[in-house]
């Protein structure tokens, strides 16, 4: 899974198709148009310091950024509604027909990006606005969440201003949180409230971290620790601490104390039919995260029809391996209770596994040339979630590295309980989050020489998509010849992906309860019910969105069919991969326009 925070949301700043190779971008390109798009990137950062700090140029004019935070208040997500409106007006009134090629593509993605981002924060003035997320803060996301993992991470410490733009961030926190709380209160007027569970999970997660001690705590002890690792002198434990007692923590004690009025106001119901428009508000939320137009309907039934195929497969390997006993769901269960999958539960046991994960990164790493003609500079590094938020967190997710390539790619963990990453599962995962995945794609996006628009743009379908159509690749590639534990593993996870297709429509449009999405999860999976709720209530607060990974993976598949059926023995598994990736995240109907030109290209030549 890719984190949202390391990305623009869909619609926010998109990216263009590119062509079959990098010298097939428009070697003249409309500096009309690619200034207007420069525009809309620019008026994004100047609205997102911590974007501007992810993205590594929080530097020069923008060096002041570095001491601030988002706004986050009813009246900044107005304004950057507004803001989006504009954009698209400005781009729908520019002439279409006065620029060819590549830059006729980039303009009918961004304009599809910010067409649907207009529409939507029209429809719906909850959740910030627009479709997808509709609980500012829940279990799975806020500012309780997002900043402590952001300062650790993403706000560098080189010299002593970078630790006083720290400490003016963690004072700024209680500001930002205090503006979110009069947005929970604004959409809570509206009717909008997460379910119960959801809030449960939430405050669970809030009070870890206020429960950690001002001196202590984490976001004191980065500070403290990057300063010294610097060589910065100074008392930087004193002030930060300080800042946590005095401002940081009362801010998120009236969040706790919101957060619970509101849970008493919550009922038990998943799904979003609940919400205000709340039928039309899924379609839409399915539209923003994978942009596709399918039915709930026709979702739900592709959800099906791929467990029954996945089922058949994992069986045959099974009963070629012995494993013959109870329903397939029962023997991969049987497979997550085997000590023998199981690392210890202990640091030393998850620095284990960390490290056997670094070693199918290299491993992954010197097959890549034969497959991919273009490959990433950046560096990934794997991380452990931490402890604080691990309780709502997901089994994996990534961060995307920094513009200028400092900041690697971030792939982290969840190890809260590693009974719940068994060995059989942990290299899909990690192929998943890291190469041929997300860090993969996501590199190569931002390494691409294109317009800036282009290296940041983020369509959750495709890049999910990719994501899960590189876990097969991976086995296409001979990963699992000698591992057939982890084959299963491979299928394993593809068919979870088709279970969200069924769950996550199934609680949003046909009232299925959290119980019910769980138990056809752990039937079918055989996952422990822990995980299973974790991610049940994960689809609850952003709906939608699990369902881009198997409708991605789909599409590309049905891409490169095209193209070995069209090209044959001129069809090249490297250049196909290049067309698909060095233009960056598109919708998914553009995919297939991709896949045309590339056949043309190549029987060109």
């Amino acid at each position: 899974m890719l984190s949202r925070r390391s990305v623009l949301k869909a619609g926010t700043a998109t990216a263009a198709v590119a062509a079959f190779a990098p010298a097939a971008f428009a070697e003249t390109p409309s500096e009309d148009l690619n200034a207007l798009f420069d525009g809309f990137v620019q008026e994004r950062l100047d609205n997102s310091p911590t974007f501007a700090t992810a993205l590594g140029v929080d530097k020069g004019p923008r060096a002041h950024q570095r001491y601030e935070l988002d706004e986050v208040s009813v009246s900044a997500n107005d304004r950057t509604a507004k803001l989006i409106e504009a954009e698209h007006d400005r781009l729908a009134a520019f002439d279409r027909n006065s620029v060819s090629g590549d830059d006729q593509i980039s303009y009918d993605v961004v304009l599809f990006g910010l067409t649907t981002a207009a529409e939507t924060n029209k429809r719906y003035a909850y959740g910030g606005r627009g479709a997808g997320s509709p609980y500012v803060i829940s279990q799975k996301g806020g500012l309780y969440a997002s900043i402590p993992s952001f300062l650790d991470n993403q706000h560098t410490i080189e010299v002593k201003e970078d630790a006083d733009a720290y400490l003016a961030r963690l004072e700024q926190f209680a500001l930002r949180m205090d503006e979110e709380s009069d947005v929970v209160r604004h959409d809570v007027a509206m009717g909008v409230i997460p379910p119960d569970f959801c809030i449960d999970g939430t405050l669970k997660q809030m009070g870890a971290l206020r429960d950690q001690p001002a001196e202590t705590a984490s976001m004191t002890m980065s500070v403290v620790r990057r300063t010294k690792e610097k060589g910065i002198a100074g008392d930087w434990q004193t002030p930060a601490a300080k800042i946590l007692n005095e401002k940081v923590y009362p801010a998120l004690e009236r969040q706790i104390v919101l957060m619970a009025e509101t849970r008493a106001k919550a009922t038990h119901d998943a799904g979003v039919w609940k919400l205000p428009d709340g039928e039309a508000y899924y379609r839409d939320s399915v539209l923003t995260w994978t942009t596709s137009t399918m039915s709930p309907a026709e979702i739900h039934k592709t959800g099906l029809e791929i467990i029954k195929d996945h089922n058949a497969k994992i069986d045959a390997i099974m009963k070629k391996h012995g494993l013959t006993k109870g329903t397939v769901g029962q023997r991969l269960r049987a497979l997550y209770d085997d000590p023998k999958m199981i690392y210890p539960d202990t640091d030393a046991g998850k620095e284990q596994l960390i490290a056997d994960l670094n070693k199918k990164v290299v491993a992954m790493r010197a097959m890549l040339p034969k497959y991919f003609g273009v490959l990433p500079k950046a560096d990934v590094t794997i991380k452990r979630v931490p402890k604080e938020i691990e309780a709502g967190q997901a089994g994996g997710y990534y961060n995307a590295p920094s513009l200028d390539g400092k900041q690697p790619g971030i792939y982290w963990i969840n190890l809260r309980d590693t009974r719940e990453q068994p060995r059989w599962l942990l290299p899909t995962l990690t192929y998943h989050e890291s190469i041929p995945g997300h860090h993969l794609q996501l590199s190569i996006q931002r390494e691409a020489k294109m317009p800036l628009i282009r290296r940041l743009s983020y369509f959750s379908s495709y890049i999910e998509g990719w994501a899960l159509y590189a876990e097969q690749l991976s086995d296409e590639m001979g990963m699992y010849k000698d591992d057939p534990m982890g084959r299963i593993g491979f299928l394993h996870d593809a068919m979870f992906r088709a279970v969200r297709l069924v769950v996550d429509t199934g609680i949003h449009t046909m009232k299925w309860s959290r119980e019910q999405a769980t138990k056809f999860y752990v039937d079918t999976l055989g996952d422990q019910e822990s995980g299973a709720v974790t991610e049940i209530d994960r689809y609850c607060v952003t709906p939608g969105q699990a369902c881009g990974y198997m409708l991605g993976k789909l599409t590309f598949l049905a891409a490169r069919k095209k193209a070995q059926a069209a090209l044959g023995a001129k069809f090249d598994i490297k250049s196909f991969h290049d067309a698909m990736l060095i233009g960056g995240a598109v919708p998914l109907a553009m995919i297939d326009g991709i896949a045309e030109r590339y056949i043309a290209a190549r029987q060109a030549g």
